[in-house]
């Protein structure tokens, strides 16, 4: 019994013949293959995901240019419409009225115009520069100016003080006003920037700082400028005040 227990032992243990070397080399080729097949199931099948990944992309990247150049066509085409429309209305340059019918006629229709009130002098030749050069920048919004002294009822009724002053003016009403050139800085060195963040502040011309250098000045801008308040404006009386006679219309 021991004998073959050795036996069994050694069956165990004894050394693969030719005949099961070839065997484990055909079973070890054949789990290579199997492997090798699954191997490449795998990579086709990821392959196969990727290409249907990127055909969609692809697709979809189209799909989106094409949704981009036709936006884009319409809104080039919308902004010239406006351009036209604008440029018909009188926009895009600082326009001379030459009396106080004119400014009732140009006023009409408008939702956003700044009024300068001036007379020949440099402070007022100074702001008519920076409004001439906004007037182009902004087509959105009617630039013109009037001479105070030659429209003593309009001066009156809407209690100019001080030249320069700039009447805003929207719906024919008067929304505010900049008086002087505190709002810019006090002083009449002031850069153009100053004064289109001035009115971009008080709704009458659309712009949001977008270049970088206005960025990084904003902060300094709205700390040095000051924005007068409407009763401190008309002085010697005539408060702008919601609710009254002057709600509907300034000029009634």
């Amino acid at each position: 019994r021991g004998s073959t227990r050795r036996s069994d032992a050694y069956r165990t243990a004894r050394p693969e013949t030719h005949a099961d070397t070839s065997n484990t080399m055909a079973q070890n080729a054949q789990q290579q293959a199997m492997m090798d097949k699954k191997l490449y199931d795998m990579a086709k099948s990821m392959e196969d995901a990727l290409d249907d990944e990127l055909h969609r992309m692809n697709n979809m990247d189209q799909d989106d240019l094409e949704n981009i150049r036709r936006k884009r066509l319409e809104s080039m085409k919308g902004d010239q419409d406006k351009r036209k429309k604008f440029l018909a209305m009188g926009h895009g340059e600082l326009r001379d009225l030459q009396d106080e019918k004119e400014f009732f006629s140009e006023m009409k229709g408008e939702n956003m115009m700044v009024v300068h009130f001036y007379r020949n002098n440099w402070p007022c030749k100074v702001m008519d520069m920076h409004l001439d050069l906004l007037s182009k920048k902004h087509l959105e919004t009617k630039f013109a100016k009037i001479d105070a002294e030659k429209s003593p009822f309009l001066t009156e009724r809407l209690k100019i003080w001080m030249l320069p002053t700039l009447a805003l003016v929207s719906k024919e009403k008067i929304m505010d006003y900049v008086v002087g050139f505190d709002d810019v800085g006090g002083s009449d060195d002031f850069p153009t920037e100053h004064l289109r963040l001035v009115l971009a502040s008080k709704n009458m011309i659309d712009y949001h700082g977008d270049d970088a250098e206005t960025d990084a000045r904003r902060s300094t801008y709205e700390k040095t400028t000051e924005v007068v308040d409407k009763k401190n404006l008309r002085k010697g009386g005539g408060n702008l005040v919601l609710g009254s006679d002057d709600e509907d219309s300034d000029f009634d």
